[in-house]
């Protein structure tokens, strides 16, 4: 889960057939009826200014969505690869990129995915608070085979816990547990332009990787 096309979100929600989050289905329906509200149809400020300062870096985005930062990175000159394993937002992101950078975007599998280039980030954008509260400690472990010493995860995360989801929040001293056995926090920030579903309750944040 990422982004996709912010306006489209019809309250109350739809009744959907399927409710586990774990499943391709679960987010093929929801994009399929447009119901996607953490979709932001743009670029977060947080992001373009980090983004800014690591031009030329390879990227790889997971759960990419309708892939906007994608767009805007390889509009930079960066290397990117965007994933996600749900077949709609794939092809909402393909759309979005065009043909002539549809390859960017695959529909893979995080957890097995290998990207073609080493990446010197990987950028955390409505991924870890959509997956189930089983897979944080994979989220964590492949976060930190994916990145090489010094290799940087940035992003956005959604913080305190959430009675129901997606989206997932996690608790701070549960975030901060999860990752530091493997990262380095080094960038700690407000955020100012939330979408509804996640305001109030977002930091960027940049952990680096330890040896």
């Amino acid at each position: 889960m990422n982004n996709s096309t912010n306006n489209s979100n019809p309250s109350p929600a739809p009744d959907f057939s399927t409710r586990d989050p774990n499943s391709p289905t679960f987010w093929d329906e929801r994009f399929e009826r447009r119901f996607m509200p953490w979709d932001q149809a743009g670029v977060p400020a947080a992001f373009t200014a980090f983004a800014g300062r690591h031009s030329g870096a390879a990227v790889l985005i997971p759960g990419c969505g309708s892939a906007y930062e994608a767009l805007w990175l390889v509009a930079q000159g960066n290397p990117v690869r965007a994933i996600d394993f749900s077949p709609a937002a794939v092809a909402a992101a393909r759309e979005q990129l065009g043909a002539q950078h549809a390859t960017l975007v695959e529909q893979a599998d995080f957890f097995a995915y290998e990207p073609p280039f080493e990446p010197a980030w990987i950028y955390e954008r409505a991924f870890l608070c959509a997956l189930p509260l089983a897979r944080r400690e994979d989220y964590a472990r492949r976060m930190a085979e994916l990145l090489s010493p010094g290799a940087l995860l940035a992003g956005f995360f959604f913080i305190g816990a959430t009675p129901k989801g997606p989206p997932f929040g996690i608790e701070r001293a549960e975030l901060d547990a999860l990752l530091t056995p493997y990262f380095d926090l080094i960038e700690d920030e407000a955020v100012g332009d939330s979408l509804p579903v996640f305001a109030g309750r977002e930091r960027w944040l940049t952990w680096r990787r330890h040896a």
